[in-house]
């Protein structure tokens, strides 16, 4: 069987792409990788990796692995060090997915996955040409294949939608770093 070590952000996002997931690459064990250092404040963080953990649970499926990673967010901070009043979407966050795309090879190479990829492309607020690029790019250089993907299409955002709402699955209402957090967001405490 084959391994995908699969960078998720967040279990909203990867509802229906393990979905899909599972149903495209039926010869393929998934590794869900919970990277994500640029996640504001630390409570949040929690959050959402226990609510990804939670998801995997539901699934009950043998092919559906969790993978933790540390809470660095020295990390994030540093690699987009002068970029904090950009705009969302744009060089602070191709720097945030440049991060988290070489940690997920880095850890597809240790734990022998034969390709990695993102579930990042669900959603309709991230460019998924540019994701797409930063994994390819990442991939040539390193040896480890990249799952080009826009798991938005075909429905899939609004899949991940339903998914969420019935699986009783917390839906964060910003993307996660400390500059993306928009006056009356609701943090956990």
């Amino acid at each position: 069987m084959k391994k995908l070590l699969l960078h998720s952000c967040c279990a909203p996002c990867s509802t229906a792409v393990i979905e899909r997931l599972l149903a495209d690459m039926p010869d393929t064990e998934i590794l869900v990788y919970y990277y994500n250092p640029n996640i504001y404040p630390e409570a949040e963080y929690q959050k959402r990796k226990n609510e990804q953990i939670r998801y995997i649970g539901l699934l009950n499926s043998p092919r559906v692995k969790f993978v933790d990673a540390d809470y660095v967010p020295e990390d994030y901070f540093r690699s987009v060090e002068g970029l904090e009043n950009e705009k969302e979407g744009g060089s602070r966050c191709a720097k945030c997915f440049y991060l988290r795309l070489l940690e997920t090879c880095f850890k597809a190479k240790d734990e022998g996955a034969d390709m990695f990829g993102t579930t990042l492309t669900v959603s309709p607020h991230k460019n998924a040409d540019l994701i797409n690029a930063i994994g390819c790019q990442i991939s040539a250089m390193f040896g480890v294949e990249f799952l080009v993907a826009d798991f938005k299409k075909k429905d899939g955002y609004k899949r991940s939608v339903t998914l969420s709402k019935e699986n009783d699955i917390y839906r964060q209402n910003y993307c996660g770093c400390k500059f993306s957090i928009w006056d009356g967001a609701v943090l956990p405490e």
